[in-house]
């Protein structure tokens, strides 16, 4: 599945629903300020939309394959741990790039899922609550490992239906910048 396909869908929606109103633009995109860049073309547009406002950095759809090439992307087949590891790698990737720590991490919310795949049967009822359960756990086990003792930031996790990108877990939060990111 393509990165954009939700966006298109949208697109397309509000096109439609542009026509059967009457109007001329339905959720149309603000028009960037005079003298403003031009934006990038859709190939070289970055996936996330991480950036850093008053000192705050806000990142946004850290999954386990971010970072990586497509050849070494790992499946939803593949163990929740390694999804875990690899997605807290990214991660701290992610904030050291902009001159955070993970010790500065304000706040993050993670969402995980269980894999959607056809060699895989999708668990239900107490069973499915038990798959969870053991992911959360999973997860407790490998998170706290990326933190100072008592420096984990406050979080909420989620379990969701489905993650893009073939990752069982994605993060997003914010993080307080303590040594500005060199310019590039």
């Amino acid at each position: 599945m393509q990165i954009d396909t939700r966006r298109r869908y949208f697109h397309k929606f509000a096109t439609m629903m542009a026509a059967v109103t009457g109007s001329k633009v339905l959720l149309a995109q603000q028009q960037p300020p005079a003298g403003a860049a031009p934006a990038a073309p859709a190939g070289e547009r970055p996936r996330r939309a991480s950036h850093i406002h008053n000192g705050i950095y806000y990142f946004s759809g850290t999954g386990s394959n971010d970072g990586y090439s497509r050849e070494d992307h790992i499946l939803v087949t593949d163990p929740f741990e390694k999804h875990v590891t690899r997605t807290m790698d990214a991660l701290k990737k992610s904030v050291e790039r902009a001159g955070c720590t993970m010790d500065s991490i304000l706040h993050v919310e993670v969402f995980i899922c269980l894999p959607h795949a056809e060699n895989v049967p999708m668990p239900t009822g107490k069973a499915r609550f038990d798959a969870h359960k053991a992911q959360y756990d999973a997860l407790n086990k490998i998170y706290g490992t990326y933190f100072s003792p008592g420096k984990a930031p406050s979080r909420a996790c989620m379990a969701v239906e489905w993650i893009p990108g073939d990752s069982l877990i994605e993060i997003v939060g914010s993080a307080l910048v303590v040594s500005p990111a060199p310019a590039a």
